[in-house]
């Protein structure tokens, strides 16, 4: 799982007018930061942590662990959260491939953290075992969603670069983050990407 066994951090120097408090530019098949403003600065990653959600999700794909088919109950514990959702209900089923949907473009995790690990607290941990072999030296977890107030689940946009390296290696992710208006629950629940780019 060591991506960027050879990643280069140097970066030139680069003057741009950014408003961002941190940002970093890494070629995507190299692994090269090409800018790097603050890069090394812990910030709350909120919803962005479904990125590494997402990298275990594919990684277990890839390894057999599941299909896309296979089916996910909504435990009370998912159904509760808030933030951008599905609206899950108690008991509620869905096909991992739905699930994918659902948190690729509304942010729906919780659920599907707990299908992968058995609890959300199980998954975090994966996430943050992920996280050190990956090299991200300034990441902790401490939940799968972002939408919690937490001074330990934290980020930087040097870690979150390496993180989203890792997971453009698993080609299936397009399929789900390229969907601009999908469907779920047989067409009845819409699904549109607020990410217009």
């Amino acid at each position: 799982m060591n991506y960027l066994s050879s990643v280069e951090t140097d970066s030139p120097e680069i003057k741009l007018d950014l408003t961002a408090a941190s940002a970093v530019l890494m070629e995507d098949s190299t692994g090269k930061i090409l800018y790097a403003a603050n890069g090394d600065a812990r910030h709350a990653p909120a919803s962005v942590t479904k990125v590494m959600t997402l990298l275990i999700i594919m990684e277990e794909l890839d390894k057999g662990t599941f299909t896309t088919e296979d089916t996910v109950t909504t435990s009370a514990h998912a159904a509760s959260m808030g933030g951008t959702q599905i609206y899950l209900e108690v008991g509620e089923q869905m096909c991992v491939n739905d699930m994918i949907k659902a948190i690729a473009v509304p942010s729906a995790t919780v659920a599907m953290a707990e299908f992968v690990a058995g609890s959300e607290e199980g998954f975090v941990q994966m996430m943050n075992e992920h996280a050190s072999a990956l090299g991200m030296n300034n990441t902790h977890f401490t939940n799968c969603t972002g939408l919690f107030d937490d001074d330990n689940h934290y980020t930087t946009a040097k870690d979150m670069a390496i993180m989203t390296r890792a997971l453009l290696q698993h080609k299936r992710i397009f399929e789900y983050t390229t969907i601009w208006m999908d469907t779920l629950r047989d067409g009845q629940f819409g699904l549109a990407n607020t990410n217009k780019m």
